[in-house]
């Protein structure tokens, strides 16, 4: 078995800290999905994507949450293009998707975090954790602006509703949508959110150093009581790691229950067996290891990919 590199997906041969060579294999995946259809608008996205991230897109800094970053938005996306891939390969008897719906659930999929970069006219945010509770909804916003732009205002309204499978300020059951194709496609997008991000081979490393910061600065490490006063939901960046396990359980009941066990649709694009899931158990039994033994210096040595502009 090939080795996993730190700046490699679950399957060892696509680098997620490169927007070019993620576009190129969801590329790939769209031509044998949809023979013919024109790229033009997954290229065009993945260029703003890329433009954004890095301070070049108009009105926008660069990204300076080291844990929402361009790789975790690239690996989502490549997860998101898999889904639909299994989705369409293992269909029988159900409602295609056709490239329409691809490009949509793409395209989300690349801008589901850009509500944590921040707007050059917001003169009081000094870093995008500190827009943790508010980045969905400004993401929508994003999208519902950006979509005509690139020539698909048709969709722009779904985009931005669509956006918030991703989110838990909204149940999944209230996100309006205008038909069950597109609700599908919202759940494809919600799971792959999650999947992602936790079967990253630095995910511990990136809950430790990275995760609990934005939490601090986005108010998620403490919550308020009744009372007025306040509780510690992470008291460090190591608690978070091994409070992950608990947090499993819940995503599990979202993946399986609120979004409908999309997931699986994974099993059909790796021919039988979900990559993703395989390296999330890894990451749980690692994380469940360090909790049992109470490890304040965990054993968590590996180096995330550094892809943040320099401020």
């Amino acid at each position: 078995m090939n080795f996993r590199g730190n700046e490699y997906d679950v399957s060892r041969e696509v680098k997620t800290t490169d927007p070019a060579t993620v576009a190129a294999e969801i590329n790939r995946i769209y031509r044998d999905l949809y023979q013919g259809a024109s790229t033009e608008k997954l290229d065009q996205a993945f260029s703003d994507m890329t433009q954004l991230y890095r301070g070049e897109f108009p009105g926008y800094h660069s990204c300076d949450t080291a844990y929402h970053d361009t790789q975790h938005v690239l690996e989502v996306t490549l997860a998101m293009a898999r889904l639909i891939n299994g989705y369409e390969r293992g269909r029988v008897g159900k409602e295609p998707m056709d490239d329409s719906l691809f490009r949509l659930g793409v395209i989300t999929a690349l801008f589901h975090d850009c509500g944590y970069v921040r707007q050059r006219s917001d003169e009081t945010t000094k870093n995008g954790a500190e827009l943790t509770l508010t980045h969905v909804t400004l993401g929508s916003h994003f999208l519902k602006d950006y979509l005509p732009k690139i020539g698909m205002a048709d969709v722009a309204d779904i985009a931005s509703e669509l956006i918030h499978f991703t989110g838990f300020e909204m149940a999944v059951s209230k996100i309006n949508m205008p038909a069950p194709i597109y609700r599908l496609l919202g759940m494809m997008l919600g799971s792959a959110d999650i999947i992602a991000q936790m079967a990253d081979r630095c995910y511990l490393e990136k809950c430790r150093d990275r995760l609990y910061p934005e939490f601090v600065l986005g108010g998620l490490a403490v919550k308020r009581n009744a009372d007025g006063g306040e509780a510690v939901v992470y008291a460090s960046g190591i608690d978070l790691v091994m409070k992950t396990p608990e947090f499993f359980q819940g995503a599990q009941k979202r993946l399986n229950i609120d979004l409908g066990a999309a997931h699986v649709f994974a099993n059909r694009h790796f021919h039988g067996q979900n990559l993703y899931l395989d390296e999330v158990e890894k990451n749980i039994r690692f994380a469940e290891a360090i909790r049992k033994q109470n490890e304040q210096e965990a054993p968590l040595h590996r180096l995330p990919p550094k892809v943040l502009k320099e401020q």
